[in-house]
This record gives structure tokens, C-alpha cells and sequence, in this order.
């Protein structure tokens, strides 16, 4: 009999699915998550229990990790098997093998697999093969790099079909064909079901999301119970201005964090909160800190409005200029001036300016909150302030806003 600690999402599943396929009905396997791992391996380890003992997709606290040490010196078996940079550190001992990957992300399933082949405890299958690569592309994101929406739908599958019933399935398929990996022609019509629930489910929580500053980083927040992957990428596609979306679940009690930026490690933002992950997705506990900073803080924040999408005159990068605005009334315009962007806000010229309209309007987005404003607005405050009808307006647009950008300040103030 051996002993699994694993994670309980597609990954730490994939991982409970290779220890039954090899070692059957003698793996005694526990699913965990960061808030319960170290007290379930404390438990199994005051047992005494000589069974060969695995931790994979999972990293325990420095108190446990001293504990499997001394479980590991006195000769009985300790293997920790993980991908996430943050434990690299368990590299240091004779037991751990963390191994993120440099040209080929890893993932803890295609680390678990490579390490019983290797030990002769598995055979190797090119179904089994196929199945893993889906997984790690979904657990590192490859799969939105390179548009793999199969691993993505693996994932779907995952969640609507629950942990065991998905995990008997696929040790079915795998054991009756091992040559090849697909899905059924029905889970395919069930996940294209799920796509549009999922596409219904984004578009509603996207009038929910907020924005502050959280240390150096512009975060935003929604509240929200599934698709928590779907929804952080697609968010954080929608509001590039930001560096990371949090995803609130109250029910679970668990933070989770989701960015498109290279530049920015969530993995290394959960740990502040003494969380942790990947560097585009990870998360935390919410505890009386977090909920603080997350939940409480940001309450009376107005919901973040998304820029008008069908404006035939007020564009963005406008050839003559953009208008934005915001919940507390303040009109915003981007004009190019010579080679730079400048900010004008209520009138006044900001003191500072940008070499590209991006810039501009991500510190617009940023600062003060802002979105695009629609035509119809534009041309409202235009004809309180020029004797011009609306049609008049429309059709002198850009001649009325090269005047304007031809003043040290803007008339709308």
C-alpha cells in the first residue's frame, strides 16, 4: 500500500490517476488543499505508518517538512514531487523534486508519471501520454498561448463531471485503449453547452468587478464561485490596465489570483498572504488579514464600467483625441502633442505625459477609474457649449476637436 497527498484539481487529480493505473487498489489516496494538506500529512505521520508516503502538486509548512526529514532518516519512505517555483527549496533535501521547467513548463502529473517509469512501477502509454500533455498545457496556461482549447474542454470536463466520476472515466478510456486520447462526441456537445455558460456567466461578472491599489499593484476584484480560471483570463483580458484580478469566494474561503502580465508573479503576491502557486495563477486563504485588505476596504467601491463599443467619433487613439470618464463626473482627454500623449483632466493639463496612447490610457484607467466615453455624451457636453445642433456636430467632429487640441486647455472642464 502506498500513501498519495495530492492536490484536488486537474492536476493533483491527474496525479491520483497515475498512482491507480500503477499501483491499483493498493494507493490509499487523499485529496487536499493548501488549508488542510499539513494537518492530514501530520495525522498520517503520527500513525507511524511505514507505507512508501508521496506529497505531490502540494508543498507542506516548514513544521511538516522537518517532520518528513526526520520520517526520511529514519530510513522510511518520503518522495515530494512539485512544479511551482515557490518550493524549489524542497530541492535541498534527498526526498524533494520540484521542477518547474525552462523550455517545457511542468506540471506535477507529467513529474509523477516520469518517476515511476523511470522506477519501472508504470509502463509508458501514448493515451496516457496525450492525456497528461492536455493537463500540463491547461495547468501552465500553454493552452492560451497556443490556443489548445482541448485542454482547456479537459478542464471543463473535469468540473462538470466531479473529481471521482471524471477520474473513473478517464481510468476506463485509458485502460481499454491505451494507444490513443479523446473526447466522446457527447462530452463534446456537453462542453459546447458549458462554453456558452460559461461566455453568459463572464459577461455578468464583468458589471461586478472593482479596482484598487494593493501595494504596488492596480488589482481588480469580483466576487464569484465557478470558472474561476475562465473568468480571471478573460477579465484580465478585458482590463489590461490591470495587473492581476482577484477572485473572491466567500463560500470556500480562498482568494484566488489570476494575471496576463509577465511582469507580474502572482505566485509571489499570494505569499505575501501566505499563499502561493504559479506565477499567472495562485492563491491564498482569506483570513481575517485578507478580508481586511480584499473584501472590507474595497466595499464602497463603484463597479468598473467598460468603455463604449460602438462609438463611431470618440475612439480610442482617436486621430484628433479620446474623452473618458468616470463615476465622480470628471472628463478626461488624450490628445497627442508632437511626439508625446498628454493628459487633460477637468480642464487642467496633467504634469506629465507619454510616449505612447497605451500609456496614456492605462494611467487614465488606472488613476482615475475611467472609461471610454460614449458618442452620444461627447456630443452632449459639445452642444452646451458650441451653438451647433447634434447633426452639426457629428459632421464637424474632428474640425471642432482640432481647435480644441490647438488650446493649452481643454473647454470641457
Amino acid at each position: 500500500m502506498i500513501k498519495l497527498f495530492t492536490d484536488s484539481d486537474l492536476d493533483g487529480s491527474a496525479c491520483a490517476l497515475i498512482a491507480e493505473l500503477a499501483f491499483e487498489k493498493s494507493a490509499d489516496i487523499t485529496h487536499c488543499t493548501y488549508r488542510n494538506l499539513n494537518e492530514r500529512v501530520e495525522s498520517f505521520l503520527e500513525k507511524n505508518d511505514e507505507s512508501p508516503l508521496f506529497i505531490t502538486d502540494l508543498s507542506v509548512n516548514e513544521e511538516i517538512e522537518q517532520l518528513l526529514e526526520k520520517r526520511f532518516q529514519e530510513g522510511k519512505h518520503v518522495q515530494m514531487i512539485d512544479h511551482h517555483a515557490s518550493a524549489m527549496h524542497f530541492n535541498e533535501y534527498e526526498w524533494g523534486y520540484v521542477e518547474p521547467g525552462d523550455d517545457k513548463k511542468t506540471c506535477a502529473a507529467t513529474l509523477f508519471y516520469q518517476y515511476l517509469v523511470d522506477r519501472e512501477k508504470i509502463e509508458r502509454s501514448e493515451g496516457l501520454e496525450l492525456f497528461l500533455e492536455l493537463v500540463r498545457k491547461y495547468d501552465t496556461w500553454e493552452w492560451e498561448e497556443d490556443d489548445d482549447t482541448d485542454a482547456k474542454r479537459l478542464n471543463d470536463l473535469f468540473s462538470i463531471l466531479g473529481r471521482e466520476t471524471f477520474k473513473a472515466e478517464m481510468i476506463r478510456r485509458l485502460t481499454r485503449d491505451p494507444d490513443s486520447f479523446s473526447l466522446s462526441e457527447s462530452e463534446e456537445m456537453i462542453l459546447d453547452l458549458e462554453e456558452r455558460k460559461i461566455s453568459r456567466y463572464i459577461h455578468k461578472k464583468n458589471f461586478q468587478i472593482v479596482q484598487t491599489f494593493i501595494d504596488e499593484y492596480c488589482v481588480g476584484m469580483v466576487h464569484a464561485e465557478s470558472y474561476h480560471s475562465e473568468l480571471g483570463n478573460e477579465l484580465n483580458k478585458r482590463h489590461p490596465h490591470l495587473d492581476l484580478i482577484t477572485i473572491i469566494n466567500i463560500g470556500s474561503k480562498r482568494l484566488g489570483f489570476r494575471t496576463i502580465h509577465d511582469e507580474v508573479d502572482v505566485s509571489e503576491f499570494a505569499g505575501r498572504f501566505g499563499g502561493g502557486g504559479h506565477p499567472k495563477a495562485s492563491g491564498c486563504e482569506l483570513t481575517e488579514e485578507t478580508f481586511e485588505i480584499f473584501i472590507a476596504k474595497p466595499f464602497q467601491l463603484k463597479p468598473l464600467k467598460s468603455d463604449a463599443d460602438r462609438n463611431r467619433l470618440n475612439q480610442r487613439d482617436g486621430e484628433s483625441g479620446s474623452f473618458y470618464e468616470n463615476h465622480e463626473g470628471d472628463i478626461i482627454f488624450i490628445r497627442q502633442v508632437d511626439e508625446t500623449f498628454e493628459v487633460v483632466r477637468q480642464g487642467e493639463v496633467e504634469d506629465c505625459t507619454f510616449h505612447t496612447f497605451d500609456d496614456a490610457e492605462r494611467y487614465v484607467k488606472r488613476q482615475y477609474h475611467a472609461w471610454l466615453r460614449s458618442d452620444e455624451r461627447v456630443v452632449e457636453d459639445l452642444t452646451r457649449v458650441l451653438p451647433l445642433s447634434k447633426e452639426q456636430l457629428f459632421e464637424r467632429y474632428d474640425e471642432l476637436l482640432t481647435v480644441l487640441n490647438q488650446q493649452k486647455e481643454d473647454a470641457l472642464s
